[in-house]
């Protein structure tokens, strides 16, 4: 129909109107979004609707954190789409018919929203989705009966994403339909039971169950997972099933931050190479099967399927050989555990074992002899465990020529099992800090650096934190090629000459509590890393000045300021510096400006740096008004020092002129006062 008159004349004069007073988030436009390829970026525009104008050829639609609630019918109008990303939306619920201009689908994520409100209608438009492959549904306050509602019929997919939910139980006919999935990801859960849950998924390679509540893993038999982490639960026992023949395909199982009692009853045969065991009260417990010690101890002990009672399986608890097949393991880790020996040939079953770690544990002796290790070793951590000794004859020392890095500090080792570790042919890094090292080389030997400190090419780093070194021979390290040396906290300790023969090629030296921070170091023109923290430093040394530092630790000194002059040196070079500890001068605070402009230095824990004014101890980053004087940035104590005497001497002379030149006004003014008449 024509408009005609005054009324076509009102509506041209209020379109434009209307057009203005409409939001564009009603009305997106693809001019909001940025095309790149055949993608669309239109994340943080705080759109309430799908928007609209986009190339019929875009595959790709991000629309990330914006304000979609709903999905309406026929919203979608992309034929190419493939991947649809609405993370961190508002998302409720998806008409049936979403997605029907959109059958190419095979990603998508929903992300943080709130599909538990209308879960059912979102099931119905997920179902018509016959090539996706890809679903997120990632904190949505989903619990298992909404999640086996939306992944009915979903037999494509391949990867699920359903952590941070709400799910509590997992059974059968949780993923019945998901016959392709191969990536499933439960972690930030409150699972605490999962029921032959994934028996319908032969497919499924990557399983992660991490943080979540479950007390056990019992009957383990999915041969065809690769990797299963079920870290950071209540976990007392993992038991595979022992009747398998075939080989389990696990590479990677992560257990650690658990409760297990014992070392996890393995898969017969299978493909391990990764078992982290880290943070458990894993221990050994073969010396408890002695009928003469323990008479009355049970060694067995059944395991009930409590819903059904089938399938018990019994263990001989104390026979510490059912740990399973560990052949193929290539990295171990049982740190944080309870382990006081290994058993009979347990480290022998392991020919390609590269990484051991096994520091905070309760080993008190190790016989690298006598517990076989073979030269795939190359990095071995038995820090934190009390040893006292540690023991291996040549034989093996030379077995021992793929090891690289070792670490075994904090333990109560002496010079001379401290000593077997530098003949090591490839090691390249060794910590002994916190024994009882001294320094293994005999004064009377003091000419020949092999006699007992043995030489060793290979070496690069060598950490001596906390040894009780008193004194470094001349030519303790004349043999070694170090980089990395670590002296700290060894307080009194003398060898100035021993350190200068490696001058040229440190870039890290650690003098920290050693009072020896005042070393003369203009020859180490190499040195990146210096610690001279704790060493009652009153003044900056003047040849750390001509290094080319990028880390300088500067703690728990003496210094009051830092010239401005060596501020501006150090501030070109500088990256990291530590400067907490020191009694600085608010009055001379200049350097920290100078720091603080170059923005390519950081000062670790800046609000802890702290000064002293007059009065009180302030946060040098704090814009305070200290008590100075602003133009010399001399502090006022001074003046109050010089003008206090005057005042009490002025006063004093005021007092004796008045005695000597008016007595008698005084008397008068006295009596006056204080002796007036009374009535008696």
């Amino acid at each position: 129909m024509t408009v005609h008159g005054p009324s076509s004349i009102l509506f041209c004069l209020l379109l434009p109107m209307l057009a203005i007073l409409t939001p564009a988030s009603s009305h997106p436009q693809h001019s909001q979004c940025k095309l790149t390829q055949r993608t669309a970026l239109c994340n943080n525009y705080n759109l309430t609707s799908v928007p609209v104008g986009l190339p019929d050829s875009t595959e790709e639609l991000q629309l990330n954190h914006n304000l979609i609630k709903t999905l309406p019918e026929n919203s979608l109008h992309y034929p190419s789409l493939t991947t649809l990303s609405l993370a961190c939306n508002h998302l409720e619920k998806l008409h049936p018919n979403t997605f029907q201009n959109s059958k190419l689908l095979k990603g998508l994520n929903f992300a943080n929203n709130n599909l538990e409100m209308s879960y059912l209608e979102t099931s119905s438009a997920l179902k018509t989705l016959r090539h996706l492959k890809y679903l997120d549904l990632s904190v949505n306050k989903l619990d298992e009966v909404m999640a086996t509602a939306l992944l009915e019929n979903l037999t494509s997919l391949e990867y699920l994403n359903l952590s941070g939910n709400l799910l509590r139980r997992l059974d059968e006919s949780s993923f019945r339909d998901l016959h392709q999935l191969k990536e499933l990801d439960l972690q930030r859960n409150l699972l605490f039971e999962i029921d032959n849950a994934f028996d319908s998924t032969p497919r499924l390679q990557r399983l992660n169950l991490a943080l979540n509540y479950l007390p056990c893993l019992m009957d383990f038999h999915n041969t065809q997972l690769v990797v299963l982490n079920a870290s950071h639960n209540f976990i007392e026992w993992f038991i595979s099933r022992q009747d398998i023949n075939d080989t389990f395909q696990i590479e990677t199982l992560d257990l650690s931050d658990n409760k297990l009692l014992f070392f996890p009853f393995l898969p017969t045969v299978s493909r391990l190479r990764n078992l982290y065991l880290s943070h458990n009260v894993v221990s050994f417990y073969e010396h408890l099967d002695d009928n003469a010690t323990f008479p009355n101890l049970t060694t067995t002990v059944k395991f009930y399927n409590l819903r059904r009672n089938t399938d018990n399986i019994t263990a001989k608890l104390w026979d510490d050989s059912l740990h399973g097949d560990i052949s193929s393991v290539e990295i171990l880790d049982l740190r944080g555990n309870q382990l006081r020996y290994f058993p009979h040939e347990f480290i022998h079953k392991m020919p390609l074992l590269s990484r051991l770690r096994m520091c905070t544990n309760c080993l008190e002796n190790l016989n690298l002899t006598l517990e076989q290790f073979s030269g795939s070793l190359y990095e071995f951590d038995i820090s934190n465990n009390g040893l006292k000794e540690i023991v291996a004859d040549d034989v093996t020392l030379r077995t021992l020529s793929n090891l690289t890095y070792v670490n075994v500090s904090m333990n109560e080792l002496d010079c001379s099992s401290s000593g077997l570790l530098f003949t090591l042919p490839s090691l390249r890094s060794v910590d002994l800090s916190y024994n009882n090292i001294g320094i293994c080389l005999p004064e009377e030997d003091e000419g020949n650096a092999s006699a007992s400190w043995k030489t060793n090419m290979s070496l690069r780093k060598l950490y001596l934190k906390g040894c009780h070194l008193a004194r470094i021979p001349p030519f303790a390290f004349s043999g070694l090629s170090l980089t990395h040396l670590e002296l700290s906290e060894n307080p009194g300790l003398k060898g100035e000459q021993s350190i200068r023969i490696l001058s040229g090629r440190l870039n890290h030296l650690g003098l920290g509590n050693t009072g020896m921070g005042d070393l003369d170091l203009t020859d180490f023109s190499n040195l990146k890393s210096l610690n001279i923290s704790c060493n009652s430093l009153a003044h900056l040394p003047v040849s750390i000045l001509h290094l080319d530092l990028k880390e300088l630790d500067l703690r728990e000194n003496k210094l009051t300021t830092i010239p401005p002059t060596q501020a501006n040196r150090l501030a070109s070079k500088l990256q990291t510096v530590f400067l907490t500890g020191n009694p600085f001068n608010c009055c001379k605070t200049e350097w920290f400006r100078t720091f603080e402009a170059t923005k390519t230095i950081h000062m670790v824990g800046q609000s802890e740096i702290e000064c002293m004014d007059l009065f009180q101890t302030h946060s040098i980053s704090h814009a305070q008004a200290f008590f100075c004087h602003e133009e010399y940035g001399e502090s006022i104590l001074w003046y109050i020092l010089l003008f206090v005497p005057l005042c009490i001497s002025f006063v004093g002379i005021s007092m004796i002129i008045l005695f000597t030149l008016k007595p008698k006004v005084i008397e008068n003014s006295i009596k006056k006062k204080y002796l007036r008449p009374t009535s008696y």
